[in-house]
């Protein structure tokens, strides 16, 4: 078959036969704002690789929220942030930190896969060469980490992704090309928050709250608990996402609506305002033990909001347990009452996606069939934009949200 220069959407090139060019959705500079706009489709060089590097014919992509910041612009200009550090020049942005699909072309240096794997991503990227990969030490604190497709370019929302070759996993046989996009970026991300973190792992039977239990990170997380022996208790805002998280293995669902307390914690020298917060603490923390049947607080609170439930997690928290947070999506001044962290032995610890070691450990779960990946539904190739737009706009379905990308039809296992 005679090598082209380009394959449509959906065209799938022969195995191991890479084009000079591919069709992707790109942002640049001059088109930041909401998604809709900034995302257009353009025609692009297909990517050399490193000899540490694998080109992947992307089958399907995740949509996370970290592609509205980068259409956005804000609160980073991830294009300027690469052209001033000088780890890449490109004046434009490929997004996209989740994937499924082929290896289509592997550097020299690449031992894990070989052309011809189907296989996801994870969005890990280090210097291969780091002080932490030299030591022994957690890649993840090194000063070279980044998130593939959102700090880095040639992310999947393109027929090809580049990315290194560890964060080449094995797709699960058993899952659409779609699904296996979905779970990756907010598994693994979950999987770190609750089992990275010795002694604070879980162990059986224990309480874990867990916030915006119905989103992408929520979802994953349940199904960790569940998987790891312990028992979830979720929070949403909204009492039609309570049978979604119960069907995934939730004991219970608390809707935060109900309580009125959220925010900044008042000062404790203003005894009457401080009282009356405690006191729905209290009560939201009885709403825990309701669902578990017994006096039993969480070991692990499992945390994402941020500003408004930092001081409830910290409060709710078991003696000697641990909140662990990886965002802040409702504010970044968490405030405390801290004699119930120093007095109780609490711990709160930050967590950021990460390392091989837990992301191949979290897809080993989805690999035995333990993780249900959360699809929502599928969009095309030319409805990325509206992906990020609805996300942008608390538009989205509960679960997550994929595009096709070189998978010519939904439903294909595998080509």
């Amino acid at each position: 078959m005679t090598k082209k220069d380009r394959y449509e959407i959906g065209e799938v090139p022969p195995i191991g036969q890479v084009p000079k060019e591919m069709w992707a959705q790109v942002i640049r500079a001059e088109r930041f704002g909401e998604p809709k706009r900034a995302f257009q489709v353009e025609r692009i060089a297909v990517p050399p690789i490193k000899p540490d590097e694998v080109l992947v014919y992307v089958m399907a992509a995740g949509v996370n929220f970290n592609n509205v910041w980068a259409a956005l612009g804000s609160p980073v200009n991830v294009i300027a942030a690469r052209q001033k550090s000088k780890y890449d020049s490109s004046d434009f942005h490929i997004g996209g930190s989740d994937a499924s699909g082929i290896v289509y072309a592997a550097g020299a240096g690449v031992k894990n896969v070989k052309v011809g794997d189907h296989v996801v991503i994870h969005c890990g990227v280090w210097d291969p060469d780091c002080y932490a990969e030299r030591n022994g030490d957690d890649p993840m604190y090194d000063p070279s980490f980044k998130i593939w497709g959102y700090e880095t370019n040639w992310g999947s929302f393109a027929q090809f992704a580049k990315v290194q070759g560890h964060q080449c996993m094995p797709k699960a046989k058993h899952l659409t090309w779609e699904e296996a996009a979905a779970p990756t970026l907010v598994g693994a991300t979950a999987f770190r928050m609750l089992m990275g973190w010795p002694p604070h792992t879980i162990r059986k039977g224990d309480v874990v709250l867990i916030w915006g239990a119905s989103g992408g990170l929520g979802c994953m997380a349940i199904q960790i608990v569940k998987a790891e022996g312990g028992i979830p208790v979720g929070v949403v805002g909204d009492d039609r996402k309570i049978d979604f998280c119960v069907k995934l293995g939730a004991k219970g669902i608390i809707n935060r609506k109900k309580y009125l307390h959220w925010g900044m914690m008042p000062h404790w020298k203003d005894t009457d305002s401080y009282n009356k917060w405690a006191a729905e603490c209290r009560a939201f923390g009885k709403a825990i033990w309701d669902i578990v049947g017994e006096r039993k607080s969480p070991r692990l609170v499992f945390e994402h909001p941020g500003e408004d439930t930092i001081p409830t997690s910290v409060f709710v928290c078991d003696t000697g347990g641990m909140v662990v947070i990886c965002a802040g999506t409702t504010g970044y001044n968490a405030v405390a009452d801290l004699r119930y962290l120093w007095m109780r032995q609490k711990r709160l610890q930050g967590s950021h996606f990460a390392n091989d070691e837990q992301s191949y450990a979290f897809n080993q779960l989805v690999l035995d069939g333990k993780i249900d990946p959360c699809l929502a539904k599928t969009y095309r190739f030319e409805e990325i934009p509206e992906c990020h737009q609805a996300m942008q706009e608390n538009r989205a379905p509960e679960g997550k949200m994929v595009a096709l990308v070189g998978a010519p039809k939904p439903g294909m296992k595998d080509i």
